[in-house]
């Protein structure tokens, strides 16, 4: 087996600790374990509750928009994809194309978070299914709901360390100034984020399915819109730096790591898919 060129990294084993492999994977990997255990309590109860339905229980089939979760599975798939390339980009050296891949995996998770807002609106307001007044409504709120409350976390991960790429290693760097215009990235990166999830996907989905029109998409959410550009501009200005950063291929494992959180939480609502949602066509 070659070993590795002098002086490059090893980003898959670590010789200093006593299991080879680099602890932050170690410590993620652990953390990943219980969490599976954890939504496979959930999936498990979710199953068991709709093998023996209460009277009155809703009929999933006439609750759920198939076709709306069918396209928010596969964006969630294709954000894999862009974290996948944004971790091999970094191991690379490749600072800026691992930029634009964890963007474009934030842009999907954001558009997946989306369709989870407007689909559970639409499931209280039309279907009248809550979380209390049924049995199968407080299982699947439940267990969906956790899952996106990881994907949140995930694309919060992804926010942080691609703000975390700027960070300026040039002579004298450091201070309040710096630490005044990191807490403005990361204002400008979250507030598009919320936006984008909260209110302008929601608003979208509704548009497209002809719901509202385009003149009261725009009236209602002029000032999300202007939000979201502004926060947009202010990205876009830091994102213009030349300045050199103290981030690169050794930084990799950060971003493994995140991406090992990133492609469980998409095999975990693969397995919440087929078994919560296409289950019940069959």
């Amino acid at each position: 087996m070659s070993s590795p060129a002098a002086g490059a990294i090893d980003h898959h084993h670590d010789p200093s600790t006593t299991t080879g492999i680099p602890n932050k994977k170690l410590l993620w990997w652990a953390f990943l374990a219980s969490d599976c255990m954890f939504f496979g309590m959930l999936i498990s109860t979710h199953l068991v509750y709709r093998i023996n339905p209460p009277p009155g229980t809703h009929e999933p089939t006439q609750v759920f928009d198939i076709e709306l979760t069918s396209f928010s599975t596969f964006i969630l798939l294709m954000s894999s994809l862009m974290m996948a390339l944004a971790v091999n980009a970094i191991q690379r050296g490749q600072v800026r194309s691992m930029r634009n891949s964890i963007l474009t995996t934030i842009f999907f998770g954001c558009i997946f978070l989306g369709c989870h807002v407007y689909e559970f609106v639409h499931f209280v307001v039309d279907k009248k299914m809550t979380l209390t007044n049924s049995l199968f409504g407080s299982s699947f709120y439940t267990l969906t709901g956790t899952h996106g409350t990881h994907v949140a976390i995930g694309v919060l991960l992804l926010g942080l360390i691609y703000v975390r790429s700027f960070q300026s290693a040039a002579p004298g760097a450091g201070g309040w100034a710096e630490f005044g215009k990191t807490v403005l990235h990361v204002l400008a990166v979250c507030a598009a984020m919320a936006i984008t999830f909260i209110v302008v996907v929601p608003a979208g989905i509704g548009l497209v399915k002809g719901e509202i029109g385009l003149g009261s998409f725009l009236s209602q959410h002029l000032a999300s819109i202007g939000g979201l550009l502004a926060a947009i501009a202010v990205m876009v200005w830091f994102g213009r730096s030349r300045q050199p950063v103290d981030f690169g291929e050794r930084n990799a494992i950060d971003v493994e790591a995140i991406g090992l959180y990133w492609h469980f939480v998409d095999i975990v609502w693969i397995v919440i898919f087929t078994a919560v949602y296409l289950l019940e066509y069959l």
